[in-house]
């Protein structure tokens, strides 16, 4: 009688079917014994349940929820997976059943599809969801593909139900963003008080700015760069908007940590410009323009995200036609200064005659537990003299 003596094949692939008949069998077995549960845990487990019977990592968690909490798993397999930094969500079990059992969860440690130890730390960090396999050649899980991953998940899932809407989860810079906004509302006197300031002299200096631009100027100076330089110069004046308000104490400081609102793919974000009132106008923009693209890209020290980084914000909606809004403080900051769009409105000009000229509106919303009224508006006052008074001189560097 024939019987095979030898298998040729790779590394890790299963030879029990060329077995003597017989001794397969028997083998399996074996196997599947020991790779089963202890006899009070012999129902099969999913590997939602495997991760409450140990104190789950985030990465396992994480990687069974959803479908994946379907996905059957031995808990010798599940610890080890959540050991060799392994998302099951690409494991393909070969256990009874498609369970999922350690043989499986060594060999996607061979193929190289576990996450690195980078990915771990972030995920564990932000939440972010763990994706199938990597984009990497050994189909490892980098942090690029969690963040990948989670952007993917924050998208509208199309209604299969015939549901006139869609439930969208929120993601988790618009948890914070909500959760700030909610606490800055409920614990603060806010007020909102609304002027306008004649642009004539901002917009003639953005023309001179991209004329020099094309003759080979380094400095692209944006009206919102103009606004801030001038909210700076107002603040120097009025030290009582630029602080905190602790409770039972107003900190004032000594200098002036520019907090700018930047809307990214990821959520609103807002990065304060240490010591802002360091720079000329050409700095001031170069400054603003460096922090607004490390908050886009997502590289932002976490240290200058914090309420507590900036002495006061700005926030402008002028680029979408905005022409009176209400922005909401950044607590424990006394002030924000919102900057809506240019609209011409009649004026008396100044040779005397009537027409239209450019205003550009500003809404200054205030605690009122930390200022009144009347320095309010005196302060607001203040950035529309600075803004009006702009000169081409600040441009030269």
């Amino acid at each position: 009688m024939l019987q095979n003596t030898a298998v040729v094949g790779k590394e890790g692939e299963s030879f029990e079917e060329f077995r003597p008949e017989g001794r397969g069998a028997e083998t399996a077995k074996t196997e599947e014994k020991n790779e089963a549960p202890a006899p009070e845990a012999e129902k099969e487990t999913t590997a939602e349940e495997a991760s409450l019977s140990e104190k789950v990592s985030p990465v396992e968690q994480r990687s069974v929820e959803g479908e994946e909490s379907r996905i059957r798993i031995s808990p010798r397999a599940g610890k080890l997976a959540r050991e060799k930094r392994v998302s099951i969500r690409s494991v393909t079990g070969s256990g009874p059943g498609g369970r999922i059992i350690e043989r499986d969860i060594l060999e996607a440690v061979r193929s190289g599809n576990r996450l690195t130890p980078l990915a771990q730390r972030k995920m564990e960090k932000e939440g972010l969801a763990v994706p199938g396999e990597g984009r990497s050649p050994h189909k490892r899980i980098t942090s690029r593909d969690l963040l990948e991953a989670g952007a993917a998940a924050e998208k509208p899932v199309p209604s299969v139900s015939g549901e006139p809407y869609t439930d969208t989860p929120l993601g988790k810079i618009r948890k914070i963003v909500a959760e700030g906004m909610f606490r800055s509302l409920q614990n603060s006197a806010q007020l909102t008080h609304h002027l306008s300031a004649n642009a004539s002299k901002m917009l003639q200096m953005r023309k001179i700015v991209k004329q020099k631009v094309e003759e080979g100027y380094s400095y692209n100076i944006t009206l919102n760069d103009m606004v801030c330089y001038s909210v700076i110069r107002a603040l120097q004046q009025f030290p009582d908007a630029n602080a905190h308000f602790m409770g039972d104490s107003i900190r004032k400081f000594h200098r002036i940590n520019l907090g700018i609102a930047v809307d990214t793919e990821r959520g609103l974000m807002v990065p304060a410009l240490l010591h802002a009132d360091d720079y000329s106008l050409p700095g001031l923009s170069s400054q603003l323009r460096a922090l607004t693209e490390e908050a886009r890209k997502g590289s932002i020290s976490p240290d200058l995200l914090a309420p507590e980084a900036a002495s006061f914000t700005v926030s402008n909606l002028g680029n979408y036609g905005v022409e009176m809004f209400t922005p909401v403080i950044n607590l424990p900051q006394v002030a924000i200064l919102g900057v809506n769009t240019i609209i011409h409105r009649p004026a008396i000009l100044e040779d005397g005659n009537f027409g239209f000229q450019p205003f550009i509106g500003l809404s200054l919303t205030y605690d009122h537990r930390a200022l009144d009224g009347g320095p309010a508006t005196i302060f607001l006052a203040a950035i529309k003299t600075e803004i009006e008074n702009l000169s081409a001189d600040l441009i030269a560097e």
